[in-house]
């Protein structure tokens, strides 16, 4: 019987990895139409403004682009808590994270919004530099 060495085991894990991958992808496309990151197309998020826990939380399509030389991570959408920026990021499932809760997951920028409200628990929201 062939012993099993590391470079096998590797490329047999990697292997499986790639082909779970590839199905569960299958799947998502086959239930519904992959998430847009163009603000126009129909399953963008709309803009928001609302006060949630005393805090003033607003949400928009971002114009020109963003930040970082080229395309915003929030797929060209801006979101700010009591006028500064949150930085959101539009993850390849659709769902969104910001800096405040990078490892929570949200359905909407709106609610990245109020999951850093949350977190912050009253504490004020500070520029995050870009560059």
């Amino acid at each position: 019987m062939p012993e099993l060495s590391r470079r096998r085991a590797l490329t047999t894990a990697a292997a499986l990895a790639a082909a779970a991958t590839a199905t569960g992808t299958a799947a998502a496309h086959s239930t519904h139409a992959a998430p847009s990151d163009s603000p126009n197309s129909p399953g963008a998020p709309g803009s928001f403004d609302e006060v949630y826990k005393g805090r003033r939380i607003q949400g928009r399509p971002a114009a020109g682009g963003g930040h970082h030389g080229g395309g915003h991570h929030g797929g060209g959408y801006a979101v700010f808590v009591d006028g500064v920026e949150l930085h959101v990021m539009r993850n390849a499932d659709g769902s969104w994270i910001s800096v405040v809760s990078h490892y929570a997951p949200v359905p909407s920028p709106r609610a990245a919004a109020r999951a850093a409200v949350d977190e912050l628990q009253g504490a004020r929201l500070l520029p995050f530099p870009t560059n």
